[in-house]
């Protein structure tokens, strides 16, 4: 094991795998520059020693999506980045009817094995062009998988698997977590499945359902509950396509209630399908119906106070398991 940022532990998941495998590419706007807009490729070629696998991309997601799709479909194992969410639409037809499709219309016999790496979240006085969630958006597109890392070892582990397996992958990463600490394994063939959720923290009173930092701020408000009496189950989601709906059904079923939180809007955000099948597949469980937070149905403001109104943060959990508890 190895103390490390979220930064390190995914350079070093992408190196790792860069090393493995020569069919491994990383493609990025600026990437020998500034190293990616959170400096989450600097030093790189100091891990691979390869340039020629390290490609500066125009500034066209069009053109970096495109031409990765054809990489892989010729072969290749693309990394790619967009660096904002926001940037993504930009290149919707890209990734819905090319990425997501091709494996399928070709019937398997051309795959666009490639993974999309994508920055998002709110980022103090960044305005609404940078700080929107959309992962609902892409779990919403059948043939791609959409991951959400929520600590560096996750990061690690779900990058490598991502670039390992023969589908097209989103991986979201929001920008809080780039300078988060934690244990990394040190293990080349470390991998996390995907679909597979963790439980973060046992509990006995409430579910939380969780992703990305959302997980170490659900941690943070079971710390609070717990001096209340009241014990909070944190389910880590991991990837939201395909979700892990077994483990969240049996902690449901365990505790009664559920908080679904996430920092993307609450109007018709992914925590609106979790709760639809909970009430689908675990309604008699329930004691008291679902609480789901979100960030308010609004662009996001640049002002430093309206941002802070915004947030989605541990009080906001804490407040709807009281809530789930009838206190």
């Amino acid at each position: 094991m190895s103390v490390m940022t979220y930064r390190e532990a995914v350079l070093h998941a992408l190196a790792e795998e860069m090393i493995r495998d020569k069919s491994v590419y990383a493609m990025a706007e600026d990437i020998w520059g500034n190293c990616g807009v959170m400096g989450q490729y600097r030093g790189l070629n100091d891990l691979v020693h390869d340039p020629s696998r390290i490609l500066n991309a125009p500034i066209s997601e069009t053109a970096i999506v495109g031409s990765a799709v054809g990489a892989a479909m010729s072969g290749m194992r693309p990394v790619i980045d967009i660096r904002f969410s926001n940037c993504m639409p930009v290149c919707m037809d890209e990734v819905m009817n090319q990425m997501a499709k091709s494996r399928y219309m070709f019937g398997g016999q051309s795959k666009a094995h490639l993974v999309l790496r994508c920055v998002d979240g709110p980022m103090q006085m960044q305005g609404a062009h940078h700080t929107d969630c959309l992962e609902a958006w892409y779990a919403h597109i059948p043939g791609i998988q959409v991951i959400i890392p929520s600590s560096p070892a996750v990061g690690k582990g779900l990058l490598k698997t991502a670039i390992r397996n023969d589908n097209p992958v989103i991986m979201f990463e929001e920008r809080n977590l780039f300078a988060m600490t934690g244990e990394v394994p040190d293990d080349p063939d470390f991998t996390i499945p995907i679909g597979k959720a963790a439980v973060a923290r046992e509990g006995s009173d409430v579910t939380a359902v969780v992703y990305g930092i959302m997980v170490s701020r659900a941690l943070e408000a079971a710390e609070t509950l717990e001096k209340e009496g009241i014990s909070l189950e944190v389910i880590d989601l991991r990837s939201i396509s395909p979700w892990d709906k077994e483990t969240v059904l049996n902690s449901v079923r365990k505790t009664g209630r559920a908080v679904i939180a996430h920092e993307a809007v609450r109007q018709a955000g992914f925590g609106a399908e979790i709760s639809a099948t909970i009430a689908e597949e675990a309604f008699s469980s329930l004691k008291a119906p679902v609480e789901r937070i979100g960030s308010p149905f609004i662009p996001f403001p640049a002002t430093p106070h309206l941002e802070d109104l915004c947030r989605v943060l541990a009080k906001d959990i804490i407040a709807g398991a009281r809530k789930t508890m009838g206190r």
